[in-house]
């Protein structure tokens, strides 16, 4: 296999926070090979915006490091958006709305003291070039998320990072937002570190899943491998969790117990309070990596396959 793009190693980041302080990244591990798609999939508060923004160099690390295309980040030098774009979940809040779209699109080229064509930019993410002189309010939701995307693609950067690019769009926009990504990849052949709650866009676009629970990763592996046969609990039940036609009509049953406090520090699996496998070895001990080929699972007594 080629040299990662992006290496993730043991990261950690703290908040400190009334009465302690939380450690919303807990020695996070994850690589991104280059043209590939790399999906972080976790419920809300679980890190995946944290590590997004790591990677950025706008969330100082407390220990670990992260290292983008050979060159370890650390804050944000001016070069930085040459080696990784950024597609933000809210496209009416990511855009200046006192600048014309045309200029946001090429906001990263100009810090980088390069030329560019906004309307050759906005022909590529699938815009009318004539909407280069409007301003965000006069686009409507897609159209806004592609001007995002054409402004992390300006520079032909080999990462993008997209955190939640569809959640704000509707049904119909987010399928055409899907297919563009995926057709920006197949002709640039950059990666996409892709953080989302939608399984079924993870399922769509992803060619690896990274599952993350109170800032750790618990899974990961090839994308239909995780979704056909989770071997992590939770991500057993994140899965079962997923609205589909099957399903229709009948709730899951939630896991038991609740969510621990975030200022916990554990000692052993943090899944354990609520996990229905869980027994004194997980309430003592953190589990160790278990390794199937691609696959690996952080769990003492991982789920077996069907």
């Amino acid at each position: 296999m080629s040299q990662a793009l992006l290496e993730v190693k043991d990261a950690s980041v703290e908040f400190n926070v009334q009465g302690g302080s939380v450690r919303a990244l807990d020695g996070v591990s994850l690589n991104v090979y280059p043209g590939e798609t790399v999906a972080v999939v976790g419920e809300s508060g679980c890190g995946k915006t944290t590590l997004a923004r790591s990677v950025l160099g706008l969330q100082g690390l407390a220990g670990g490091h992260i290292v983008l295309t050979g060159e370890e980040v650390k804050g944000t030098p001016r070069r930085l958006a040459e080696r990784v774009g950024m597609v933000w979940q809210d496209p009416y809040a990511s855009l200046n709305p006192k600048w014309k779209v045309g200029r946001s699109v090429l906001e990263a080229m100009n810090l980088s003291g390069k030329k560019g064509d906004a309307g050759a930019i906005f022909k590529e993410v699938g815009l009318d070039p004539r909407f280069v002189d409007r301003y965000p309010h006069q686009l409507s939701g897609g159209q806004r998320q592609r001007v995002a995307i054409g402004r992390a693609l300006a520079l032909k950067p080999p990462l993008v990072i997209c955190d939640e690019p569809t959640a704000a769009l509707d049904l119909s926009i987010r399928a055409q937002i899907l297919n563009l990504l995926k057709d920006i990849q197949k002709a640039n052949g950059c990666s996409f570190l892709y953080i989302s709650h939608d399984l079924t866009t993870v399922r769509f676009l992803a060619d690896r899943v990274a599952v993350m629970y109170m800032g750790r990763i618990v899974e990961q592996g090839p994308t239909e491998e995780i979704f056909s046969s989770p071997r992590h609990p939770y991500t057993a039940a994140l899965l079962e969790s997923a609205p589909s036609l099957e399903k229709l009509m009948h709730l899951p049953e939630p896991p038991v117990g609740e969510v621990p406090d975030p200022k916990t520090r554990f000692v052993g699996c943090r899944f354990a309070s609520r996990c229905p496998n869980a027994e004194d070895l997980c309430r003592s001990q953190d589990p160790g990596a278990t390794v199937e080929g691609d696959r690996i699972t952080f769990c003492h007594f991982p789920v077996k396959s069907s």
